[in-house]
């Protein structure tokens, strides 16, 4: 039997976990940043990201399967357990944070074919590229309409 998912708020004890769901997503979704790019953003999800967003994660059977993290009303991140992908747990973490903030905005690497679809089928549209110079890749601003 499937236990059915649950969102809630972030708590300190689950960054492990997050970090963990972080490392899996992040790899299949963006494998053309730099190793030492990662590791970068993997201190900072740590000390500055997780710290200073408004967290929500996607738990089954007491384990955090995915989160969503948001900074007023951008997604500053949207990472699942790719186990889970494509059965519209993205969708269901998307339509809490909106059901809290209103219309959302978000910056997603133009070459993640993951995330960036994602967001077109939900309803983002384009607003502008601009390059992402920690990365050297280009960063992708998308919007809800009336965000």
């Amino acid at each position: 039997m499937n236990t059915p998912l649950a969102i809630r708020p972030y708590r300190h004890g689950d960054i492990e976990a997050v970090i963990d769901v972080w490392l899996r997503a992040n790899a299949l979704a963006h494998p053309f940043l730099s190793k030492d790019f990662v590791a970068e953003v993997h201190q900072a999800m740590r000390n500055v990201y997780l710290p200073n967003a408004e967290t929500y994660v996607l738990e089954s059977d007491g384990n955090v399967a995915g989160f969503i993290a948001l900074i007023g009303n951008e997604i500053g991140g949207l990472f699942l357990d790719p186990a889970l992908h494509g059965q519209g747990h993205g969708r269901a973490l998307v339509d809490h944070a909106v059901s809290l903030k209103g219309p959302l905005s978000v910056e997603v690497f133009r070459d993640n074919e993951i995330g960036r679809p994602f967001y077109e089928r939900y309803g983002f549209v384009f607003v502008a590229d601009e390059l992402h110079a920690p990365s050297g890749h280009v960063s992708r601003k998308m919007a809800m309409p009336g965000a």
